[in-house]
């Protein structure tokens, strides 16, 4: 499994997480009631597998790569994703300290437009690494400097957040997908039955 693949599995289970951010800003601007503590676990997904997990490994290693073969970060698509990666965090942090306060109409109504610009930003973000820079990594890097950097992305996880991070984000969109997206469970592979190289395939 070479390193872009594996990022972009990570990008099918953090889509996963923007359908059920999706579906809770809905309820939301219906006045439906969404459980604080389903809110506040979906935030935590994006806090640490999204961004402690996913962000830091292109941050810290996939981007430094790529500059030092030539893919610019000034003016250049690193550039961009970085970016990208700080405006989602800005966003992650109002919804966070807006979660605690969705009972009043004001905050609600924060928490739903910092969660539908998050949605499209996420979005937008996946599809421009997906098509555009994970294709040019692709390019660069040859197979012993991919699987190096597979290595370390693996190193990563175990020594800043847990070499189980991907089974238990799995589990926690899974239950999350069956308590608020009504149906989507089904279409979703359980944890453990090979949605990932990391849940058991």
């Amino acid at each position: 499994m070479k390193s872009i693949d594996l990022l972009m599995h990570e990008h099918r289970l953090i889509e996963r997480g923007l359908a059920v951010l999706g579906n809770v800003a809905e309820r939301l601007h219906r006045n439906e009631p969404v459980p604080t503590e389903k809110v506040t676990a979906l935030l935590d997904f994006f806090r640490v597998f999204a961004d402690q997990c996913h962000h830091c490994k292109e941050e810290g290693l996939l981007f430094p790569e790529l500059e030092a073969r030539n893919i610019p970060r000034e003016g250049g698509p690193i550039g961009v994703m970085l970016s990208e990666h700080d405006k989602g965090r800005q966003l992650q942090r109002s919804m966070r300290e807006l979660a605690s306060r969705l009972d009043h109409p004001d905050s609600r109504a924060q928490f739903i437009a910092a969660a539908q610009q998050f949605l499209t930003l996420l979005r937008e973000h996946i599809w421009k690494e997906d098509n555009v820079l994970f294709r040019m990594a692709a390019q660069v890097l040859t197979d012993g400097e991919d699987q190096l950097l597979v290595q370390r992305f693996q190193q990563h996880e175990t020594e800043q957040v847990g070499a189980s991070v991907h089974e238990r984000y799995e589990h926690l969109i899974h239950d999350l997908e069956a308590d608020l997206l009504k149906g989507a469970a089904q279409a979703a592979p359980a944890p453990g039955t090979g949605c990932c190289p990391h849940c058991g395939a």
